[in-house]
């Protein structure tokens, strides 16, 4: 059986714990505030993130890996052993990050990369690495791997809510949520990731209020299916990642896990983000 090598980048939110214990390589994105750029994840973490965008006068912006980055990292997987790299990332209809892995997969054409567009972000995109993650360890071989990553893909949702729509509306990364922005300033949105578009799924006057939607939405999404896994994201908004943890575990009987929004997200959503995705077995 050939050795199957997992990649993903910095936006599938996981901890490096977590990347650790389920052998996938990270290929970090990029922050830039003004004309200095941090590797996500990896030179900025969440809390100075946070810090940094709240002093800021000068509002940040991202960089997608260059396809070189993406050659250096393969050639690492294959000098170690692997004969076949999975290379999952956030959708191609956010990030340009799919179409760098793609290019370097053709710069080592010979080699046998599967790049593979996750159409969603953040614990969505999350529990996708974790079911090819899985499916590896289990010594499935490649096709099995991918068919598993699509039976994930096919079979998850995720929601999130944020403070405000201006990060998203100024990061241009809104898509069919945009029609929110004609609502009141004050409002909570609630946006489901759809085809890996944001599409408008509600709005709440309270962040208090929005989580309660998210698990009525969850409940109603949930109905005749059998829950495999549940995972939140927060971005400086810890108090209320606790209290949707309470929500989804009261309702569904499972323990979420729970990782920081990474910075690069952070751009686009702003502090006070959460959300959560939950996969479902195949009907």
């Amino acid at each position: 059986m050939k050795k199957i090598c997992l990649v993903t980048d910095s936006t599938a939110d996981l901890t490096p714990a977590q990347a650790k214990e389920l052998k996938v390589k990270v290929q970090p994105l990029y922050v830039i505030f003004g004309e200095k750029m941090y590797r996500d994840g990896l030179e900025i973490d969440s809390d100075t993130f946070y810090t940094k965008l709240k002093a800021s006068s000068v509002m940040p912006t991202t960089s997608q890996p260059s396809p070189g980055e993406f050659i250096d990292l393969y050639n690492q997987a294959f000098a170690e052993g692997c004969e076949t790299i999975i290379s999952l990332h956030i959708s191609a209809a956010l990030s340009g990050t799919c179409q760098s892995a793609r290019q370097a997969a053709e710069e080592l054409a010979g080699k046998d990369i599967r790049v593979v567009d996750s159409r969603s972000i953040s614990v969505g995109m999350g529990v996708q690495v974790r079911a090819a993650a899985e499916a590896i360890a289990q010594g499935l071989p490649v096709e099995q791997v991918l068919q598993a990553i699509e039976t994930c893909r096919q079979n998850h949702e995720l929601l999130f809510t944020l403070d405000t729509l201006e990060y998203l509306a100024k990061g241009g990364r809104i898509g069919k949520a945009k029609s929110l922005l004609g609502s009141l300033l004050n409002i909570k949105p609630i946006i489901r990731v759809v085809d890996g578009a944001y599409v408008d799924a509600g709005k709440a006057r309270s962040q208090k209020q929005a989580l309660t939607q998210i698990a009525g939405l969850f409940a109603e999404l949930s109905k005749g299916r059998r829950i495999k896994r549940l995972a939140i994201g927060v971005g400086a908004a810890d108090e209320a990642g606790q209290a949707l943890k309470a929500e989804l575990k009261k309702a569904f009987g499972l323990e979420p896990s729970l990782s920081y929004v990474t910075p690069v997200i952070g751009v686009h959503t702003g502090p006070g983000t959460v959300g959560a995705a939950v996969e479902y077995y195949p009907s």
